[in-house]
């Protein structure tokens, strides 16, 4: 069985989270059986990777595999469901803060339940009263309308203890919160008790984390052929891979830069994501890396005994590639989007003041920005382009447009497409712009734009930094219209580099090695007849 491991499956999904998902469309295109392995617990997975195409046949949470919920019959849970063990309750309802109010005969309030105003009031979970008015225990309930995870508070108000139940309410997980030293309040320790009545105790969620992949790896066990991890987010197993009781082929993808300063991949500290990995990297048999660039790198600064693999995680749909392109005449002329969350390293600053330049000498340039906020230091990215919108009086020239799913009929409107990145891992943004005939401007940053965009021929590529430079590319692009058509003809054109098959051809490599490498190790462990 192959795995590609991650936290959770978010409604607003980060790059990691793109990649993956074309990658199970990808492998369920070549009917190749895959799982998506989620490890944080998360009521509303089912909800999210059903929405993003993903079946529960093909999905595996580390909770719902001990709570025996892999594959639960859903149901939709309403606040009337609900049993509080007293008669005659009465619920009344709390719209502003999407919540029913509980009480008694005597009107004390028993409990509040709180629901999803946005799915048919949906429980989503249920705090629970004492008779002096403490609250003692919150209820948290799956999507799928079974009581998930119970926390019992403490006296001083806080979580002491976590359960986990089965959809029958057996409880099955429990981890302990205890303070440290310092005071702050630490999980202690996580009981576990199996499927066979057996406890298992864990210090850790890492510990707890390899004994899920232990687990993995006996149920799908093959003789013929190994399980693969593909490791998404280090975090969620770095460690854990590298301690497996039974052999896997274990894969660590660098999704992102492998140091801090992508431009100086041999000088600059080691990305901290991956300082583990990276440290542990001969205990990996494989690494994959989005660019070869980024493979050249690594392998010239981390000399791995792991094979390297450079495997895009960009797919460009078939049906995108067929379609008939739209001429740049249709488009609005002078529009350029972005498609990117507004945080530091996306360095939007960058981009809306080549705009303010490319807009001073042709007044129809506008910008639309798409995506969420980095909350970091109180949203510091986002009042940082605000603060250059205000400057430059671009208040009706750059938009910050907010998160959105819609992005074909987007970009089949836009001309261009831009990105000043301080790094990235690919940009699948960037990925989906050339595929829709965007005529794409970028700084020459590791790792993926400078790849992706071909110099002079679905855009142009400027030293990085340089947005003087990108907003004079700009300019010359929209004076000069047979320019501007040659440009969006070539980034139709180069999608294909980048097509389901090109990139399964490389997935098919790393598979025939773990192959190859699973049949010899077979070989040299059956005994010798005698």
């Amino acid at each position: 069985m192959i795995f590609f491991i991650n936290a959770t499956m978010p409604k607003q999904k980060s790059g990691i989270e793109h990649a993956q998902l074309k990658r199970m469309a990808l492998f369920n295109l070549y009917k190749t059986d895959v799982r998506l392995i989620l490890r944080d617990w998360d009521p509303v997975a089912h909800i999210n990777t059903n929405l993003a195409g993903v079946s529960d046949k093909q999905l595996i949470n580390m909770f719902d595999y001990f709570q025996g919920a892999t594959e639960v019959e859903a149901k939709h849970l309403q606040a009337t469901d609900l049993q509080f063990g007293q008669p005659n309750l009465q619920f009344q309802e709390d719209a502003e803060h999407n919540r029913y109010l509980v009480t008694n005969q005597l009107g004390r309030l028993i409990a509040r339940v709180n629901y999803d105003s946005t799915d048919a009031q949906r429980v989503r979970s249920t705090e629970l009263f004492d008779v002096f008015n403490n609250l003692y225990r919150v209820n948290h309930y799956d999507s799928r309308g079974f009581l998930s995870l119970a926390q019992w508070y403490t006296p001083d108000n806080k979580v002491g203890t976590e359960t986990w139940l089965t959809p029958d309410g057996r409880t099955v997980l429990e981890t302990f919160n205890k303070q440290n030293a310092r005071g702050e309040l630490k999980k202690s320790g996580w009981r576990l008790t199996d499927q066979q009545g057996k406890i298992h105790v864990f210090d850790t969620i890492d510990e707890l984390t390899l004994h899920f992949y232990d687990c993995l790896n006996d149920d799908f066990w093959s003789a013929q052929s190994p399980n693969i991890f593909v490791l998404d987010r280090a975090h969620l197993g770095d460690w854990a891979l590298l301690h497996l009781k039974r052999p896997a082929y274990t894969v660590l993808h660098l999704h992102n830069s492998q140091v801090s300063d992508a431009q100086d991949p041999v000088n600059s500290m080691v990305n901290n994501h991956y300082e583990f990995g990276l440290a542990n990297k001969d205990q990996y048999n494989a690494i994959i890396s989005a660019t070869h660039r980024q493979q050249a790198d690594v392998k010239q600064r981390f000399a791995p005994k792991a094979e390297l693999f450079t495997i895009p995680v960009g797919i460009v749909d078939p049906a995108l590639l067929a379609v008939t392109p739209i001429p740049v005449a249709q488009r609005t002329f002078g529009k350029m989007v972005v498609f990117a969350r507004i945080a530091w390293e996306k360095n939007l600053v960058d981009l809306v003041k080549a705009v303010a330049l490319a807009h001073k000498e042709i007044p129809a340039v506008t910008l639309d920005i798409y995506g969420y906020a980095d909350p970091s230091n109180d949203y510091q990215a986002r009042r940082a382009v605000e603060a250059v919108i205000a400057e430059e009086h671009l208040e009706n020239v750059v938009t910050l447009k907010g998160y959105t799913t819609d992005v074909g009929a987007v970009e089949n409107d836009a001309m261009m497409y831009g990105l000043t990145s301080k790094m990235e891992g690919f940009n699948l943004a960037i990925l989906e712009a050339i595929s829709h005939g965007l005529i794409s401007f970028t700084y020459d940053v590791n790792y993926g734009p400078n790849e992706i965009v071909q110099n002079g021929v679905n855009g142009a590529i400027v030293p990085y930094g340089d947005y003087q430079a990108l907003a004079s590319k700009m300019i010359d692009v929209l004076k000069n219209p047979q320019l501007a058509q040659a440009y969006s003809d070539g980034a139709y054109a180069s999608a294909e580099r980048y097509s389901s098959e090109t990139v399964w051809q490389a997935w098919q490599k790393l598979l025939a090695s773990a192959q190859a490498e699973w049949s010899q190790r077979v070989i040299t462990t059956i005994p010798a007849e005698s």
